[in-house]
């Protein structure tokens, strides 16, 4: 009996050796995962560049996308994505251009007044056309004052983060200066926190919120509290194009224009859901919008 027991056990290594050595020869055979073709694809790469912070590679990848008509499956979420990116990179570009243009003011050192205000100039320049961007996809998204029920952002949240506080601007506004390789990351960060509180707008909360939602999976927004949030930022985008700024007034008008589409986008779907928060929110906008119109 003890030889009986004794000699079936090697007999069971022997046979679950081979079947182990199988199992790990299948798995290795198996067939990679197959990449999505055609627009899925391109979405795909959209979203890989935007986790590793290349906004102006997610709009060159969602470009086609955005304009696709008929849309596609992916031309919304391309639009989306594209606002994002678009008022991100524009408040980035709007916070360097305050930042220098204080600077200039606070300076006592007429070569460092020159130089930031030179760049004051640049960034202005190099924002607006974000802000233009913006607009066109906005006109997209909002045309004839309507906007679907509910979008979707689907996308990776960021790797790097953006700072709170571009820390290399605290001096610059003190009127000291700062080298222009402190003055390109000042560029970089001020980005980055652009991206990161768009994310935390859209979402509906601040960065903890967004990262949590973005990791989970695609993200539904209300198409009124996306028309709102487009809304304001195109109010911002305008501000561009003011007296005080480029004094581009055909673009001004035409980026408060396509706010009140966005405002009445908003207006449409509150007819259908009304709420008297959200239609307060409409009737603000809706105020900006006449004010900035009245001051040029």
């Amino acid at each position: 009996m003890s030889n009986g027991r004794t000699s079936h056990a090697p007999g069971c290594g022997r046979a679950l050796f081979p079947a182990i050595l199988l199992f790990s020869f299948l798995t290795a055979c198996s067939q990679p995962v197959q990449r999505p073709t055609g627009p899925a694809r391109v979405y795909d790469d959209a979203k890989d560049m935007f986790k590793r912070g290349r906004f102006d590679r997610v709009v060159e990848f969602t470009g086609d996308l955005a304009r696709m008509v008929p849309p596609g499956p992916y031309t919304e979420r391309a639009r989306v994505l594209q606002v994002v990116v678009y008022s991100g990179v524009m408040q980035g570009y709007k916070i360097l251009a305050e930042a220098y243009a204080k600077g200039a003011q606070e300076t006592k050192n007429t070569r460092f007044q020159a130089e930031y205000k030179r760049i004051t100039n640049d960034v202005l320049r190099t924002g607006a056309q974000s802000a233009l961007g913006l607009g066109e996809t906005a006109h997209l998204l909002t045309e004839g004052g309507q906007i679907s029920n509910e979008l979707v952002l689907e996308a990776p949240y960021p790797t790097i983060e953006g700072p709170f506080e571009v820390a290399q601007l605290v001096k610059v506004r003190a009127g000291g200066w700062i080298e222009p390789d402190q003055q390109d990351a000042a560029a970089v960060d001020a980005q980055r926190k652009g991206i990161d509180d768009a994310l935390a707008a859209i979402v509906g909360g601040d960065r903890p919120k967004a990262q949590a939602a973005l990791a989970a999976g695609p993200v539904k927004i209300s198409g009124v509290d996306f028309a709102l949030y487009l809304g304001n930022q195109l109010v911002d985008a305008a501000s561009f194009f003011d007296r005080k700024h480029l004094r581009d007034y055909p673009k001004f008008r035409t980026l408060l224009t396509a706010a009140e589409e966005a405002a009445k986008a908003a207006q449409a779907q509150l007819k259908q859901n009304p709420n008297a928060e959200k239609e307060k929110a409409v009737k603000k906008l809706q105020d900006q919008i006449k004010a900035a119109l009245k001051a040029t």
